[in-house]
């Protein structure tokens, strides 16, 4: 007897989603380029909406009725997707408030966490029905998905790192297995995330003990640019406050051109320390090779940690009460970190002009890259004219200057004259755009007689260094 076969018994159709290509896109083109979590957690968010109103699964009218989401309830692929970004949102909101200056507080902590519970909660939703209506790749990038949020939260909760690794080297595995096939957009994009989680397994190895990774290899790992290293790079800097907050009790003392000042106040010298240890990035003898980008962008945060320290002995000084000694010691100490950053405004500004010079002989090429001005250098010259001024005043406030000033005094005052000569040079470049030649004439005079004034002025003081 033949068996008949009821139409309604049919196979229910598998849906396809490249995962990993449809969130990249959407990260890069909603914030995330710029690691702007607030601004792709409100796509999300906007997704979502969007698409429980196309699919008619809104949870009620005034009163909230959950609705939950089965294998029954997907009837179609925008389902799946309602489950993505759903966690997808979850997870952005827990990296918004990684973002937060100054690290997150204990309550904010607990908010972050609860977050990142909840994306993994919708992860694992999403692994559970691709692995029924989804096809085979789709469910092994869900799978991945799952592993990655899993290996998030333990990392971010700083406990069961072997159970963190094992989720992070599950999710690379399927990356580098579905690296190995699809067209060329799907490969480069699978090897980018096989590259972005390698930083966590070998942190989690370091936390393990099963490597001997070292701070250096730590930080050269912190470089490395992706979404998926945010988290790695949150927890880098944690480590290196707390190292710093330790390293800090053997730095007693701020050193300044033959000044001393104690540093009594721990907040304080943290923030020193952590300028210090930047500074180290842009007169290192590899800050050269880092691109100009980056260097600004270590100035910035050099800028950061001197203005908090500089906000402490603001603080300190407004609880010194009477006691004429310890304010001595804060207003100098305010003083040296004040002329410090004045000289870190020097050289970010003159990596500004050193940018603004490579662009001033370009012509537009096919990129279109905008092409420097003079009057931008002219601007760029008035800023460093006005940081020496100020700098060489702020230096020679004092009474009784040390020999240690006064040679930085000199050395200001030669700084001032090239720049001056400069901003002439390029003055008179301007008005010889502008057709004003005789103009431009004798301001190229002008700044040929400043030049070897500046000239004469740097080999002087060469000569009475070598004779001292």
């Amino acid at each position: 007897m033949a068996m008949e076969i009821d139409g309604s018994d049919q196979i229910s159709p598998r849906y396809s989603i490249n995962v990993l290509q449809l969130l990249k896109s959407s990260q890069m083109q909603h914030g995330l380029r710029h690691g702007d979590y607030a601004r792709y957690r409100r796509y999300c968010t906007a997704r979502l909406r969007r698409l429980y109103k196309s699919l008619k699964f809104t949870h009620g009218r005034g009163k909230y009725t959950r609705r939950a989401i089965t294998e029954a309830t997907v009837t179609e692929v925008r389902f799946l997707h309602m489950v993505l970004y759903s966690a997808e949102r979850a997870w952005s909101h827990a990296m918004e408030k990684r973002q937060i200056l100054n690290g997150p507080n204990a309550r904010q902590r607990i908010y972050l966490i609860g977050r990142l519970r909840k994306a993994v909660k919708w992860a694992d939703l999403f692994s559970r029905l691709c692995s029924t209506k989804g096809d085979s790749r789709t469910s092994l990038e869900a799978e991945a998905y799952a592993s990655y949020m899993h290996g998030t939260l333990l990392f971010e909760q700083d406990r069961n790192w072997d159970t963190a690794l094992k989720n992070f080297i599950s999710a690379r595995a399927v990356y580098e297995e579905l690296g190995k096939y699809g067209d060329l957009e799907n490969q480069v994009l699978c090897h980018a995330r096989v590259e972005e989680l390698e930083p966590s397994i070998r942190y989690c190895r370091h936390q393990i003990g099963g490597s001997n990774l070292q701070t250096s290899e730590l930080l050269q790992i912190g470089e490395m640019e992706g979404p998926a290293l945010d988290l790695f790079k949150a927890k880098l800097e944690a480590v290196m406050d707390e190292a710093r907050s330790q390293q800090a009790a053997s730095l007693t003392d701020f050193h300044w051109l033959g000044h001393k000042f104690p540093i009594s106040n721990a907040k304080t010298r943290v923030a020193i320390l952590k300028a210090q240890d930047l500074e180290k990035d842009v007169h290192g003898p590899a800050a050269d090779s880092l691109p100009a980008e980056k260097r600004l962008a270590i100035f910035d945060k050099i800028f950061a940690a001197y203005h908090e320290a500089r906000g402490c002995i603001r603080s300190d000084l407004g609880n010194a009460g009477n006691a004429d000694n310890v304010k001595d010691d804060l207003y100098g100490l305010d003083k040296a970190v004040s002329a410090v950053l004045g000289q870190r405004t020097i050289e970010r500004n003159q990596l500004l002009v050193s940018i603004a010079k490579s662009k001033f002989a370009k012509r537009r090429d096919d990129k279109n890259e905008k092409v420097t001005k003079p009057e931008e250098l002219v601007r760029l010259y008035d800023l460093l004219l006005q940081n020496t001024a100020d700098l060489s005043d702020l230096v020679s406030s004092g009474r009784d200057p040390k020999p240690e000033e006064v040679a930085f005094a000199e050395d200001s005052a030669c700084k001032s004259l090239a720049f001056r000569a400069q901003r002439c040079f390029y003055l008179a470049k301007s008005y010889t755009l502008a057709g004003k030649r005789s103009e431009a004439y004798a301001l190229y005079c002008h700044a040929r007689s400043l030049a070897e004034n500046a000239l004469q002025k740097f080999q002087s003081t060469k000569d009475n260094d070598e004779v001292k």
